[in-house]
C-alpha cells in the first residue's frame, strides 16, 4: 500500500475556546489524551493550516491547549471543530499482530468463502466497543463488532479482511408476529 506515506491520520479535534488568550479545548482521539501533543506539528487535512503546541492540560474529557499560531479567543473560536492531522508515517511501527485503525479504512471484506463484502470505510465505537463501517457495492452501509469471532483474519498487506458473520446478520426481514409460539391463550 503505497498510499501509506501521505495517509493522514486524524489525532484531535478542536473545540470551543477557552479563556481570552487563545487557549481551545481539544478533544483527542487515542488512549493517552495527550498522545496528539508527542508528533510535532498538526495539520488541516488539505494541509493548508498547521498548529505547532505550546502547552496542553487535561481537563475533565478534554486537552486545553494553547497553539503558537493562535494568540487571541477570536482566533480560537475560529478553530472551532478543526480537525487535527499527522502524517500516518510519523506514526511508530507497529508489531508483526498490530496495526492502527486508520489502516484498515478502505481494505476489503470477504467472507470465508472468498465473497466480497465490501469496504471498510470506518472505526466505530459508540460505546459498547469497537464496529467496522461497511459499506457494499449496493445497499446501505453496515456495521459489524470488530472481534475476533466476527473479523478471524486481517490481511493488511493484500488488503483485505475476512468477516464471518451469522447466516441472518444482513437480513432485514423483522420477524414475523403471526409465527410467534407464543399463544394469545396464556
Amino acid at each position: 500500500m503505497s498510499s501509506k506515506e501521505t495517509q493522514k491520520v486524524l489525532m484531535a479535534k478542536i473545540g470551543a475556546a477557552h479563556g481570552v488568550r487563545g487557549e481551545v479545548r481539544v478533544k483527542p482521539f487515542g488512549d493517552d489524551p495527550l498522545s496528539f501533543t508527542d508528533y510535532g506539528v498538526l495539520t488541516t487535512k488539505d494541509g493548508k493550516q498547521s498548529f505547532e503546541v505550546v502547552s496542553a492540560r487535561v481537563q475533565k474529557t478534554v486537552v486545553v491547549t494553547k497553539f503558537k499560531e493562535v494568540t487571541d479567543r477570536n482566533m480560537a473560536e475560529e478553530l472551532n471543530g478543526t480537525e487535527l492531522y499527522i502524517d500516518r508515517d510519523q506514526l511508530p511501527e507497529t508489531d508483526e499482530d498490530e496495526f492502527y485503525y486508520s489502516d484498515l479504512n478502505g481494505l476489503d471484506v470477504k467472507d470465508p468463502a472468498g465473497d466480497p463484502l465490501g469496504k471498510i470505510v470506518a472505526v466505530q465505537d459508540f460505546g459498547a466497543g469497537d464496529l467496522l463501517e461497511i459499506r457494499p457495492k449496493r445497499g446501505k452501509t453496515f456495521y459489524i463488532p470488530f472481534t475476533k469471532d466476527f473479523v478471524p483474519e486481517i490481511a493488511l498487506e493484500s488488503g483485505f479482511v475476512v468477516a464471518d458473520l451469522p447466516e441472518d446478520y444482513l437480513s432485514d426481514e423483522k420477524p414475523d408476529p403471526a409465527s410467534s409460539t407464543d399463544s394469545p391463550d396464556r
